[in-house]
């Protein structure tokens, strides 16, 4: 190789490495620009839908004649309690008097607007299990750190309306195959977040996702066949897990 070929290799090589860091910064100086969505009660984009609505008033009406001691808030993942989860629910959850609030496709400010529209009135529950937040990361990609804020607003709108209710947070189940996929590094960066939250005195947070993955950190396709929702093994393994602390914080 020439001098003067090494020169032109090295101004080219040169440029490149500082555009390109200059074009990487410049995306995460946008990434962090991005107007945070949220932790702003917002359901203009449910409320269209006829269903959800029907579900959120539905289940509005049924808490006004039941007694609810358990209180399951989050989206599909948590609604699919009611199908898929069924049998596993009446057998740790009926006799505790437990309710699901649960809505597939709900990101955290649609949480936080059926907050704001009575979704917990007329109930006070011993312990509220929450988890939220992977359609924010899945649907629309949003940074961890706005995914936390949203989460964190809905904690303190639950302790607001339910100071005598403890809190339960559970962290972000894991998605997709692979350890290094972006979503499921993304709700992992969530989860350390959300550790932070709890004070172990009405708030507590709680991780189970090992038990939905196997020795490589790989997701187990036997309990999560879309590599996002759980089957009926998937919410056996899901309340077993759980059952210690529940336990604890019930008495």
């Amino acid at each position: 190789m020439t001098k003067h070929l090494s020169i032109i290799i090295y101004v080219v090589f040169s440029s490149f490495m500082i555009h390109g860091c200059e074009s990487f910064s410049a995306q995460k100086a946008d990434l962090s620009a991005l107007p945070i969505l949220s932790n702003t009660p917002n359901a203009s984009d449910r409320e269209e839908n006829e269903w959800w609505r029907d579900r959120h008033k539905g289940k509005k009406q049924d808490a006004k004649s039941q007694k609810i001691d358990v209180l399951m808030i989050g989206d599909s993942i948590t609604h699919s309690w009611e199908k898929v989860g069924l049998s596993v629910w009446n057998k740790y959850y009926q006799s505790r008097n437990g309710f699901n609030i649960g809505i597939g496709g709900d990101r955290t400010e649609h949480v936080l607007w059926r907050l704001q529209n009575g979704a917990v009135d007329n109930m006070q529950p011993k312990v509220a299990v929450l988890m939220i937040g992977t359609n924010n990361t899945g649907h629309r990609m949003d940074p961890a750190d706005h995914t936390a804020m949203g989460i964190e607003s809905i904690i303190k709108s639950l302790r607001q309306r339910l100071p005598n209710t403890k809190l339960l947070l559970l962290a972000i189940f894991p998605r997709n195959l692979s350890i290094h996929n972006e979503l499921r590094r993304r709700n992992n960066a969530i989860n350390m977040q959300l550790a932070t939250l709890a004070d172990d005195e009405y708030i507590y947070f709680l991780n189970i996702n090992d038990v939905f993955l196997d020795q490589h950190g790989s997701l187990n396709t036997k309990v999560m066949p879309d590599h996002l929702h759980l089957n009926e093994e998937g919410y056996r393994l899901w309340a077993e897990s759980m059952e210690p602390t529940l336990k604890k914080l019930l008495k």
